[in-house]
């Protein structure tokens, strides 16, 4: 692949972790609002626990896409260095 495509792939992925913290911002805004505005104790509680899982899934997309981050540089590096070396 060239290193253009790496370039981009490396805008597009940060693009997709900005828009993923974003989502993480409305998702407990929204299940904040929803705690405060139950009526049942039980319902509070599991909006409270909707709103853990879901933070936590946003958590887990926010660090594989870090991850994936990191190994597309490495592979930019390598490519810079091989196109030098034609």
């Amino acid at each position: 692949m060239s290193v253009e495509y790496y370039r981009k792939r490396l805008i597009d992925l940060r693009s997709d972790m900005a828009k993923e913290r974003e989502a993480k911002k409305r998702d407990n805004a929204h299940y904040a609002d929803l705690v405060k505005r139950a009526t049942s104790p039980s319902s509070k509680a599991s909006y409270r626990k909707q709103k853990i899982d879901r933070a936590a899934s946003h958590d887990r997309r926010i660090e594989s896409l870090k991850r994936e981050i990191e190994r597309t540089n490495e592979t930019l590096k390598r490519e810079r260095e091989r196109a030098k070396k034609k």
